[in-house]
């Protein structure tokens, strides 16, 4: 990937990945958001509803335009090679569709990969992944 704009929010450190991350998140900028993860990357950011491609960038952009801010914590960092799995606790404030306040949270289950310029990126963001729901019935209280 050719280095830009939004190279401030990468690291080759992942330790220090997630607060690049809620840096990048709590800006509000969906560019920066996405700059974070690889060009096939799987985003869930609806809970069961799985994205890749334009798909997941637009859902980003969407949802950063609610406004959302998140705490987190990792809680586990497994790495071999170029692969990270991060366990992370997350809380955010945002605002639904309709305008009104939201809180969510959940522990995520995040895979990343270091790319050739060695900076980590996510290969799949599956922010509910060990919290549920699991499926979209089940967010739908289904």
């Amino acid at each position: 990937m050719a280095s830009g704009k939004y190279d401030k929010y990468l690291s080759s450190d992942i330790e220090k990945h997630q607060e690049m991350f809620g840096e990048a998140f709590n800006s509000g900028d969906a560019d920066a958001v996405n700059s974070m993860y690889t060009e096939d990357a799987v985003g869930v950011w609806d809970p069961g509803v799985p994205l890749t491609g334009q798909a997941r960038r637009d859902r980003v952009k969407e949802f950063m335009s609610y406004g959302p801010t998140v705490d987190a914590k990792v809680l586990q960092t497994l790495v071999t090679g170029d692969t990270a799995l991060l366990i992370v606790e997350w809380s955010m404030e945002t605002k639904n569709a309709d305008g009104k306040p939201e809180h969510l949270e959940g522990v995520a289950m995040d895979v990343l990969q270091r790319g050739e310029d060695g900076h980590w990126r996510y290969v799949i963001d599956h922010p509910y992944g060990v919290s549920g729901p699991r499926t979209a019935e089940e967010a739908a209280g289904a």
